[in-house]
């Protein structure tokens, strides 16, 4: 993997997105799916999504479908706890790795790094075409 400067940012959520991220969100969890989220009081500041269906040659792989933490209570370890709880569940459900397709941003990227997650080898192809530009990787639960 190599850094490339651009002038490309990731696109704050509009009303289309929002809608896509909730659809996403409801189809998991009808479908067998977790979610967590993070709250300060009653305000949601940050949340994963963990996928039902398994994935990768050997069906041992879920995927953290969604993941967001507020920006102003990311480096609070609230990501961390996030990730560790749907890792948890994985595990309870038998995977043997998080499959993670990573926003291409340096501090995604390092966060899911300082978590334990490398690249990939095996790319989905199915989550690849759907997001061509994140950075794929996987993360082993021991």
């Amino acid at each position: 993997m190599t850094e490339v400067s651009t002038d490309h940012d990731c696109p704050n959520w509009n009303q289309e997105m929002l809608k896509e991220i909730q659809e996403r969100y409801l189809f998991e969890l009808r479908n067998g799916g977790m979610a967590v989220g993070a709250f300060d009081g009653k305000t949601l500041i940050g949340f994963g999504v963990l996928a039902h269906k398994f994935r990768g040659i050997q069906q041992d792989r879920l995927q953290v479908d969604l993941m967001y933490v507020s920006r102003n209570y990311r480096r609070r370890g609230i990501g961390t706890r996030i990730l560790n709880e749907l890792a948890d569940e994985a595990r309870r459900r038998g995977a043997k790795y998080l499959y993670i397709s990573s926003t291409e941003t340096r501090s995604a990227v390092s966060f899911y790094e300082s978590n334990g997650s490398q690249l990939t080898k095996e790319v989905d192809e199915e989550l690849f075409n759907k997001e061509p530009r994140d950075i794929h990787m996987i993360m082993e639960l021991i």
